[in-house]
């Protein structure tokens, strides 16, 4: 096994920096228009020239045999998830998969990234985060909260759409664990990858036209009391249709077997991959391999592909990380000071596209709300402004507030 690894991470350095060399000359690109038909290409990217071209895409990947098509394996070189998330999106919008299926592997600093559809402060104290400099993005698939780290590989399988086979993926990922270090890892009903019923990863995908892709999380080696942390959220009632994360116990393959790292997940993975057939599970080892495209290094820059830049800003900005979150309500129970029995409220605090839009106090047994005058409202959401209003709310004394239950201020 030891010789194996040694031949696998020698072999992979050289495939890698061979590819560095040449990517751009390997791959063709499709621009992504409005219309599924009305699409244009354009020629192979090198870091100096974008000459465009035309070509036809091909609509029908179905009737392409398995022997017309290649697989590559590409290694992103950026550990910033905002660039991460471009360039995936970027090879969704722009790549031909037709004829040329991809394996993105990725790994990012310390993130923690909520589905398209999610609430990220019923995912996350946000306030924290920035504080510990853990980054919060949001991405453009579905699923659930993530916790990410230089311990963590993630994988993301581009194929045309009408080749999208999620569970074809995950047998890639257990086959390699089982392959490389004799672990056994199941499929559960959520597509979740579990060992001895501890998740191990967790999935989401993107499907559209005429491209799609599925992504999955490993968790090698990731800081567990990080990951516990950065997942707590404040306390406090929150109102939300936004779609929850379903909480599991978590693993690492390294507590499995402590000879897992991520550098050799990525190779294991890569080369089961590699040595799979395209649409079935079938192992076609070396001969299957040497006849793939191999390992790529990728270096997600402009220059590499063109408007990657303004796809990550867009990623970046907070009018979609926060403003994107659906409209949600927040309650939080009071008790003011007064006589010896005090007086209980609730506050409550609506927002939408992340603004708060209404903050009023009722009473537990009335539905009469009474706006709080702050200039706070119309302001950005977050744990510390909700802070804010309740440590001024507490200054507030009980026999004020009765006297504007009564109308009388």
């Amino acid at each position: 096994m030891n010789m194996l690894l040694r031949r696998n991470s020698s072999q992979l350095r050289l495939l890698a920096a061979a590819a560095a060399r040449s990517v751009s000359a390997q791959v063709q690109l499709v621009r992504s228009s409005s219309t599924d038909n009305d699409s244009s290409a354009i020629t192979p990217i090198t870091p100096s020239t974008h000459a465009i071209g035309k070509t036809n895409i091909t609509r029908k990947p179905s009737h392409v045999a398995d022997v017309d098509i290649k697989k590559s394996v590409f290694i992103s070189q950026s550990h910033d998830i905002f660039t991460n998330l471009a360039l995936e999106d970027w090879l969704y919008k722009n790549f031909d998969f037709s004829r040329h299926h991809v394996l993105l592997l990725w790994a990012n600093d310390p993130c923690v990234v909520i589905g398209r559809h999610q609430n990220p402060f019923t995912e996350a104290n946000v306030s924290q985060l920035l504080e510990r400099g853990v980054t919060l993005a949001r991405r453009n698939s579905g699923g659930g909260a993530v916790y990410h780290d230089r311990g963590n590989l993630n994988c993301t399988f581009f194929t045309p759409r009408e080749r999208y086979d999620r569970k074809y993926n995950l047998n890639i990922v257990t086959r390699a664990l089982f392959r490389e270090w004799a672990i056994k890892a199941e499929i559960n009903e959520r597509d979740d990858i579990v060992i001895m019923n501890k998740k191990i990863s967790g999935t989401a995908a993107k499907l559209g036209r005429p491209n799609s892709y599925h992504h999955c999380t490993i968790l090698a080696s990731a800081n567990k009391l990080h990951l516990g942390e950065s997942l707590l959220k404040e306390e406090a009632n929150y109102i939300s249709r936004a779609t929850s994360s379903v909480r599991s116990p978590i693993r690492n393959l390294c507590d499995i077997n402590r000879n897992v790292n991520v550098s050799q997940l990525l190779s294991a993975v890569g080369y089961e991959y590699l040595r799979t057939a395209a649409t079935s599970l079938e192992d076609g080892g070396s001969a299957q391999t040497m006849n793939q495209r191999g390992f790529q290094l990728i270096n997600p820059t402009e220059k590499w592909f063109p408007g990657i830049e303004k796809l990550r800003a867009s990623y970046s900005c907070w009018e979609w990380v926060i403003g994107k979150t659906p409209k949600f309500s927040v309650e939080k129970d009071l008790e003011l000071k007064g006589d010896e029995h005090g007086i209980k409220i609730k506050l409550n605090v609506d927002v939408e596209n992340g603004l708060m839009t209404d903050i009023a106090i009722k009473l537990p047994q009335n539905e009469q709300r009474i706006p709080v005058v702050t200039p706070l409202l119309g302001k950005p959401y977050t744990e510390q402004n909700l802070r804010a209003i309740i440590g001024a709310l507490q200054l507030v004394s009980k026999t004020n507030v009765q006297q504007a239950m009564n109308g009388s201020i």
